[in-house]
């Protein structure tokens, strides 16, 4: 009898502790939440190499990210997804990504690398109501004047300034030829370096174009080689920029290549069929890695992880996630507009640099780097 009674009793215990337990239970399930980090990027085609680069830098952030418990926003610990899409560097096909994101409801997203899929996909995310943090360099990207839209590498003047800079007082270049891809990027880079260059006193003696899928450099590099250039200046990326140098010097053109972030890569002396070296000088964003400890351990960390050396821009989008978890951290929120407001009038010393913006989202003071090629691999020779 006693143990019925004391059975009963148990039974009514358990009943009475069931809505403490489940609340306790809610309450644990509330105060984790995993939050998704949209990358947009070239995964496939030409430029896919640099869309795999920053795609792995943003994972090694949010892995080391992840691998701490994540981050304490307010009364809650956040962890961090990433869903990778593939704009292929096509402004329709990146457009269709930001639809796909903003219909999956991504708060935030780190990309995308092209100026040329920016402008076009910025819309879609601004109307989503989400956070854009971008590489793209032209201006106009933040000329579009989006509240939550930041660019987090240099723009184009910064880039090609610098470059037409070096060749006019360091090189001592006289004459140079430009040609662009036809892409915003391409464009505006080789604008921007124009201008410069004449500023500089240069002459450029010659311009010409292609696109970012041409293969065969022959018509215009022929038409260059007339003018006898010192340098060719080249608005594009590795998957052309190495094969027209490897066309240059099958044609018996002895001027200099040229250019921006966009062939400061061991795929321009690849593609070139390894000719690179004393040939190429690059422009590219930030710290030169090797000459700081924050640069060199990312460098390894990168290596170790992925066996291979990060590009241009795998530290920028590894950055851009921590200064993401970072203002979620300092606001108590994942708010994306909460957040852009953070951005706007905060400050984080990320391994590339210091990211504070301008009134227009443009960083502040970007350091930029001059390199050439030494056994394949970009070298830094100088910064501005």
């Amino acid at each position: 009898m006693k143990h019925r009674k004391a059975t009963a009793c148990l039974r009514q215990a358990a009943w009475a502790l069931a809505p403490i337990l489940l609340t306790a239970a809610s309450f644990g399930a509330r105060a984790q939440e995993v939050v998704k980090i949209g990358f947009t990027g070239p995964l496939s085609g030409g430029q896919a190499a640099y869309g795999t680069d920053n795609r792995d830098g943003l994972l090694l952030a949010v892995k080391e990210l992840n691998a701490k418990g994540g981050v304490q926003v307010g009364s809650k610990k956040v962890k961090f997804e990433v869903d990778a899409q593939d704009d292929a560097a096509d402004p329709r096909q990146g457009v269709a990504v930001a639809q796909k994101l903003a219909d999956e409801k991504v708060k935030y997203v780190i990309g995308p690398y092209n100026s040329g899929v920016a402008i076009p996909a910025g819309r879609v995310y601004n109307e989503a109501g989400m956070l854009l943090l971008t590489v793209a360099s032209n201006p106009k990207v933040t000329e579009l004047g989006y509240p939550r839209l930041f660019r987090v590498g240099v723009n184009d003047a910064q880039v090609g300034i610098a470059m037409a800079v070096y060749a006019a007082k360091e090189m001592k270049a006289k004459n140079v030829a430009v040609v662009d891809d036809r892409t915003a990027y391409g464009q505006g880079l080789v604008q921007e370096f124009v201008a410069e260059a004449k500023r500089q006193g240069l002459n450029v003696v010659k311009q010409e174009f292609t696109t970012d899928k041409a293969t065969d450099f022959t018509p215009i590099l022929t038409s260059i080689r007339s003018a006898k250039p010192d340098a060719v200046f080249f608005g594009g990326y590795s998957s052309q920029g190495g094969p027209m140098l490897r066309q240059m010097v099958s044609l018996g053109i002895s001027a200099k290549l040229l250019g921006g972030d966009g062939i400061c890569t061991t795929e321009t002396s690849r593609l070139s069929g390894n000719v690179a070296d004393g040939k190429v000088f690059c422009t590219q964003a930030g710290v030169i890695l090797g000459k700081a400890d924050a640069g060199r351990a990312f460098a390894a960390k990168y290596k170790a992880a992925y066996q291979r050396d990060p590009l241009t821009y795998a530290v920028s989008f590894y950055d851009a996630a921590m200064l993401l978890a970072d203002a979620m951290q300092k606001t108590g929120s994942t708010d994306p507009g909460k957040l852009a407001e953070a951005l706007a009038k905060g400050s984080y010393q990320g391994v590339a640099g210091e990211y504070s913006f301008t009134d227009k989202h443009d960083l502040k003071s970007s350091p930029v780097s001059v390199y050439g090629f030494k056994n394949g691999q970009p070298e830094a020779l100088s910064s501005f």
